[in-house]
């Protein structure tokens, strides 16, 4: 398995009290995070399971996905629903989409 699954499952350890609070303020844009959030670590799993199209294919899912979680924190942070996002959270989110870009963008 990738080394990212378990900086995923940290992540996923943070995002869950962002989106506790993020959920009193605007349930559906919690819901969305936390669901984006818990695709970027069962997809990166689950590709682990996985071979040639169907691997780059949940690769590629997760990736998504993690672009996702970034977007929903900012939406929130700009709505005023939570503060800014930590630094350390960031830099994991960044090091799971480098990595997941890396193995499904492969260099010719």
């Amino acid at each position: 398995m990738l080394d990212i699954f378990e900086v995923a499952i940290g992540c996923c350890e943070r995002v869950g009290p962002l989106a506790e609070r993020i959920s009193a303020r605007d349930r559906s844009l919690a819901d969305q995070l936390r669901r984006a959030m818990a695709s970027v670590a069962m997809n990166v799993a689950e590709g682990a399971g996985s071979q040639g199209g169907n691997q780059r294919a949940r690769y590629l899912t997760a990736l998504g996905s993690a672009r996702e979680v970034e977007a929903a924190l900012r939406v929130a942070a700009a709505f005023g629903y939570v503060g800014p996002i930590e630094d350390n959270l960031v830099r994991d989110l960044d090091r799971v989409r480098a990595t997941l870009w890396r193995v499904t963008h492969p260099r010719k």
